[in-house]
């Protein structure tokens, strides 16, 4: 039976795949310690919405088949893990945080989750997230909140914050989120561990709840950057189902953390720094320092149309989500509204019961920058904003190799403290958002804590399909923290 010694918080995908192959234990033992220490820890965070226990066991069992009859199980062996509720799951319960999906149940599994489980990851939950991914707090989900488990009173950041609570609470290994402006990175930064927005494209969207199509990525939380480079690897490459999917060749990302990174030019965009609050800034000051330390090239550079950036990204979109949302019409696969003796209150009332606030505010202000006279002015203007920004990026990638920022302008705020003012909450994504619009890689990897105690983490770019360079530099940021 498990020795008692099983500390599931500790666990990482390396130690777990040691243990199975030792005979120390079985994945289905490990399994079983997993689903039972995430139900008995969920209440004081609320991170998942529903557990799949006939799955991951079964699950576990296929890995303890392969395992007896000598083959290799997968990489990913044994390692709980749980998928943020927007992405769909065959036969599990997918509700995107929303009252109007609160009992759908897909009849198909997302490519990354087929990914997963082919390299013997084990689906233990799915967890909370804002509704239809849309916010940057986790507060506007229909089933309650998620609390961040370093300090239970404040947010675990958003969208995707169960995704992110679940590994910093130890209850899975490893997770997937989805990333459209920041929703993986912010929330990974107010939890203190590590979250990954791969390249556009880079990882299949199939499966995932569209919100903003351009914007959209899969995208993984690991308490480690090697972890984190493992996930990431599984799931990404071409995929026939999305036609945004990249063919680019997958490079073995755990292998190139050999850890050296002397003499790489790292850039600090002056716009970024110039309005951080100290609280988060000198954290980010020192991590820039180690760097330094362990002889990377600090240069200074600029990425002037940063300004753009906020209008642009909340134009392009609540654009896109307008017309992504329409297909929630109570028709199809959506809860109905009991007030529907016509076609017309039938739409009307089952998007007007079902939607929550901040999903109606996007949809509302989507279907305006879209409509007849207001798309030259806002749409099209947008666009070319977005157009300046991923040029900024390019010129800079040509005088360096990566580029330094801070996740967010603050650690993670107190639950209820931004719900009532939209423009504060979107302010939060102003240093992620830049890396959406551009399609460009960027990951969060934690650089230290406030005085308050609270986790801040330093965000890291690169060029498109350069992953491999992003997570060397986290690897050897995140080494000489240990040391």
């Amino acid at each position: 039976m498990l020795t008692s010694n099983l500390d599931l918080p500790s666990l990482t995908i390396g130690s777990i795949r040691e243990g199975l192959l030792a005979r120390r234990f079985s994945a289905a033992e490990l399994t079983t310690e997993a689903l039972r220490f995430a139900q008995a820890e969920n209440p004081t965070t609320n991170a998942y919405l529903h557990f799949s226990p006939e799955r991951a066991l079964a699950a576990a069992q296929r890995v303890d088949e392969q395992i007896a009859r000598g083959e290799d199980p997968g990489p990913l062996a044994g390692v709980p893990m749980a998928i943020k509720d927007v992405i769909v799951t065959k036969g599990v319960k997918t509700t995107c945080g929303s009252k109007l999906l609160a009992n759908y149940i897909p009849p198909y599994d997302a490519t990354a989750v087929i990914r997963l489980e082919q390299a013997g990851g084990i689906l233990i939950g799915k967890t909370n997230c804002d509704e239809f991914a849309m916010g940057s707090s986790t507060e506007n989900s229909a089933f309650g909140p998620v609390r961040n488990p370093v300090a239970p009173d404040r947010v675990p950041g958003g969208s995707s914050g169960g995704s992110a609570a679940v590994v910093a609470q130890g209850t899975a290994v490893v997770s997937l989120g989805s990333d459209t402006g920041g929703s993986v990175r912010q929330p990974a930064s107010f939890c203190g561990i590590v979250g990954v927005m791969p390249t556009y494209g880079r990882v299949s969207r199939y499966g995932l709840t569209a919100f903003a199509s351009s914007l959209d990525h899969v995208a993984p939380f690991a308490r480690n950057v090697k972890d984190a480079a493992t996930v990431l690897r599984t799931i990404a490459g071409r995929d026939p189902a999305d036609s945004t999917s990249a063919s680019a060749p997958v490079p073995d990302y755990a292998a190139a953390l050999h850890g050296n990174v002397k003499g790489m030019k790292l850039g600090l965009p002056r716009e970024y720094l110039k309005d951080l609050p100290g609280e988060t800034g000198d954290p980010i000051a020192r991590g820039v320092d180690v760097l330094r330390q362990l002889g990377c090239d600090i240069r200074d550079i600029s990425l002037p149309s940063t300004d753009f950036a906020i209008a642009s990204y909340y134009i392009i979109a609540t654009a896109e989500a307008s017309s992504n949302l329409a297909r929630y019409d109570g028709v199809r696969y959506t809860s109905r509204s009991a007030d529907s003796g016509t076609l017309a209150a039938m739409y009307r009332n089952t998007r007007g019961e079902g939607f929550g606030d901040e999903c109606k505010r996007r949809i509302m202000l989507g279907t305006y920058v879209l409509s007849a006279g207001y798309y030259d002015a806002y749409y099209l203007k947008a666009q070319k904003a977005r157009a300046l920004i991923a040029r900024d990026f390019a010129n800079a990638f040509q005088e360096v190799e990566a580029v330094i920022a801070p996740v967010s302008p603050f650690p993670a705020f107190r639950l209820g403290e931004k719900v009532n003012d939209p423009l504060a909450m979107y302010l939060s994504d102003i240093y992620t958002i830049t890396g959406s619009l551009a399609g460009i890689p960027a990951m969060s990897v934690p650089c230290g804590k406030t005085a308050g105690g609270l986790p801040v983490g330093m965000q890291i770019m690169t060029r498109h399909f350069d992953e491999t360079t992003m997570f060397r530099i986290a690897a050897a940021f995140e080494n000489s923290q240990h040391h």
